[in-house]
């Protein structure tokens, strides 16, 4: 298991470049970062010059990305954009940990990224907890209930939800749960921010605001993982070896959940492995309807200007948590399935 996991490692090196490269290119083609400085009142045109060359931005673009790769504190470059190269560089390149700076904020793109993550993390891991029970839940009641009034009204409920998109449930969830419940003198849900500025940022406030984003991401999700468990636990119990396991006078819940509801869960597990990462950019749309500071929302705020080091640090950080949670996915396969061995 060892040297499997050091192979995996080792082969994610590669994806890794490959990916940084692709993205690099697509992410200069996207735009020019100069262009959108000043708002209303753009640089001069010599100005412009002065930072395309202060930022490096006049290099050939594998120049950049090589600098971007390994830093530029090997050459000298050009530091006040007068177009005379004056000293050393000082970026130390991604792969000692320096993503570059901000062009919006100046700041370290990893620090204006860091303060995003643990905002999204908060609302992922709610969202993800709420969505693996309540489709377990619905998923097996429903194989086990099969074409009952329940198993019929969660199934319809389940296509009617995944049939939305995530914009209409969120604006929905608003309306109702805020706006509707407000007019009935209910007490109601807020719809923005991540707390009352007045009331602070404590434990309560945080959890009260979190409940509408978290309920709008995991409603989809929730009917998707529920019809997976379902059809699965409908064809494992189904099997020889649970009749076999029922023949042998093994009580009923043992069967379900030893036996079946593990070898069920398999595929789960590959539709959540493959999903986590994608939750680590934040919800995007979420995020963005319900002003939650996460990386879903400073992704979008950071590319209508163009921010290139911001933006390929949250590219970079989604693509290693897909290789390292791809790694886990296999690593629960062993436990769930003791056939199964990596060598």
């Amino acid at each position: 298991m060892g040297r499997y996991i050091i192979r995996r490692l080792l082969q994610a090196i590669p994806q890794l470049l490959i990916i940084s490269v692709i993205l690099f290119v697509l992410m200069q083609a996207s735009g020019d970062p100069v262009a959108t400085l000043g708002g209303r009142t753009p640089p001069r045109s010599e100005d412009k010059e002065r930072l395309r060359r202060e930022w490096g931005l006049d290099q050939p673009i594998m120049v950049q990305y090589v600098y971007w790769l390994v830093g530029n504190d090997w050459v000298m470059v050009d530091s006040d954009g007068d177009g005379v190269s004056d000293r050393y560089g000082q970026r130390r390149g991604v792969l000692r940990g320096d993503f570059g700076n901000s062009l919006v904020t100046r700041q370290p793109a990893m620090d204006v990224v860091a303060e995003r993550i643990p905002n999204t993390l908060t609302l992922m891991i709610t969202a993800e907890v709420l969505i693996i029970v309540f489709s377990l839940f619905i998923g097996v009641y429903s194989a086990l209930r099969q074409y009952s009034v329940l198993d019929n009204v969660l199934t319809a409920l389940s296509f009617i939800t995944f049939s939305m998109p995530i914009f209409w449930i969120a604006l929905g969830l608003m309306y109702i749960f805020a706006v509707r419940f407000k007019a009935w003198g209910l007490p109601h849900l807020p719809t923005v921010g991540m707390y009352d500025p007045i009331e602070g940022k404590t434990l309560s406030q945080v959890v009260w605001h979190l409940v509408l984003p978290a309920m709008s991401i995991a409603l989809i999700d929730i009917a998707r993982y529920s019809r997976y468990i379902r059809s699965n636990m409908l064809e494992v119990i189904n099997s020889d070896y649970i009749r076999t396991a029922r023949a042998k006078g093994l009580r009923e819940r043992a069967v379900l959940f030893v036996h079946a509801f593990k070898n069920a869960a398999l595929p789960l597990v590959t539709i959540i492995g493959m999903d986590v990462p994608f939750l680590l950019a934040g919800a995007v749309v979420t995020e963005r309807i319900f002003a939650w500071p996460g990386m879903g929302r400073l992704f979008l705020d950071h590319l209508t200007r163009t921010d290139f080091p911001v933006l390929m640090a949250l590219l970079m950080l989604i693509s290693v948590a897909v290789v390292v949670f791809q790694l886990l996915t296999d690593l629960v396969y062993t436990w769930l399935d003791p056939r199964i061995r990596y060598t």
